[in-house]
């Protein structure tokens, strides 16, 4: 029972002290911290592969997955996309993420598969 007394007292000990002297945490952060800019996002023009669907893509030697593969009859291009390749912009927001788009509104999402060394299905 004396160490419960001991521990409820050493607690509301250290509550008064910090009424007494304020939050650590609001008073001592200094202001003039930098602050972290991500890098822009990269664009660049890119022919994503659609002859047998849309499942995977190699940009810039990382292998990149389709987060909702698109895939026509018969394991072809999906309706509405060129075969074999559709051309437009891969956008890189992050080291793990990518983005295809194209003038048709066309907007597949990737992400990376880490580790990757090839295609998971080579496409005839």
């Amino acid at each position: 029972m004396r160490t419960v007394w001991l521990v409820s007292a050493a607690l509301a000990a250290l509550t008064v002290v910090a009424v007494l002297t304020g939050s650590p945490r609001s008073e001592n952060v200094p202001s003039d911290l930098p602050v972290a800019i991500l890098p822009p996002a990269r664009s660049f023009p890119f022919a994503l592969y659609t002859h047998c669907g849309i499942d995977e893509a190699l940009v810039d030697g990382v292998y990149f997955e389709a987060e909702r593969p698109l895939i026509g009859e018969a394991f072809s291009a999906p309706p509405g996309w060129d075969n074999p390749y559709q051309r437009g912009r891969m956008t890189l927001p992050s080291p793990d993420r990518a983005v295809f788009r194209d003038d048709l509104g066309h907007e597949v999402a990737f992400h990376a598969r880490p580790g990757a060394t090839a295609f998971k299905r080579i496409c005839d």
